[in-house]
């Protein structure tokens, strides 16, 4: 049956646009932004909850200004995304992290301005998001608080400054597990004449410049970034980090791996 074209126009247009609601499955936490997340962040792509996307965390934030999170998918076959984000945090994304050739896994400290859900969702490479994640309580002001180093007034003169280190992995075809911090006082905006200001993408790669994986950065990542990766790469190379923030600063900085190996479960 050929169909009239103002139907047909009607049809192509609602097939365009993002899933609705009904769309996504219902919230097991029952946080009244699930919908309006979910509507941003994953469109019309299909989403479900599953267990086998950990996310490791506190169930209380001792310190809401740096909350240590890990976003684990390594039990799940063809990760391409990995999000970490705080449903009622004024900035909710705070890593978009596409793990490349490295191990589904990722973990950092961020910022919680209030009891809120926090989730880690993964995308595969058919689409489809898995997602988990549960509450926290947190002490309000994680995110409206001016950073430490922005108090004592020493933020410029360590500016960029790069740690880290990286150990073998045990079991694993050149798997490693690489720890780093970079000083950077990540401000929100949300202090009072402090302007937006933080660390924006992140790359690891390997010696010969190839890329292992990399990351946009926002602003509800904790002041001086911590970040865990598991970078694959032949053993003994050494890893090199790429920055830029929001004022298109770049920095960088070599990481040599250890010859200890890590037993990691």
């Amino acid at each position: 049956m050929k169909l009239p074209g103002v139907l047909l126009s009607v049809m192509l247009v609602a097939a365009s646009l993002p899933a609705r609601a009904a769309d996504y499955p219902a919230d097991p936490l029952g946080s009244p932004m699930w919908t309006y997340h979910a509507e941003r962040i994953f469109g019309a792509a299909s989403v479900r909850f599953d267990p086998r996307v950990k996310l490791v965390y506190p169930e209380i934030a001792e310190n809401q200004r740096a909350f240590p999170v890990a976003l684990d998918a390594r039990g799940v076959a063809g990760v391409k995304r990995m999000l970490i984000f705080a449903d009622l945090n004024p900035i909710p994304v705070a890593i978009d992290y596409r793990p490349g050739t490295s191990l589904a896994y990722i973990a950092t400290r961020i910022k919680l301005d209030q009891r809120t859900p926090v989730r880690g969702a993964v995308q595969l490479q058919s689409g489809e998001w898995l997602v988990s994640g549960g509450w926290v309580d947190a002490a309000g002001g994680g995110c409206s608080a001016p950073p430490v180093s922005r108090v004592k007034g020493d933020w410029a003169q360590h500016l960029g400054e790069m740690r880290g280190a990286a150990w073998p992995i045990a079991g694993t075809a050149g798997g490693s597990l690489l720890r780093l911090t970079i000083r950077h006082p990540m401000d929100t905006g949300l202090v009072e004449n402090i302007g937006l200001y933080h660390l924006q993408h992140l790359a690891v790669k390997d010696a010969s410049g190839a890329a292992l994986g990399e990351m946009e950065i926002w602003a509800s990542v904790a002041e001086d970034p911590a970040i865990t990766v598991m970078p694959v790469a032949a053993r003994g190379t050494a890893f090199v980090i790429d920055s830029r923030d929001t004022n298109g600063r770049t920095y960088a900085a070599r990481i040599e791996a250890s010859g200890a190996s890590l037993a990691l479960r």
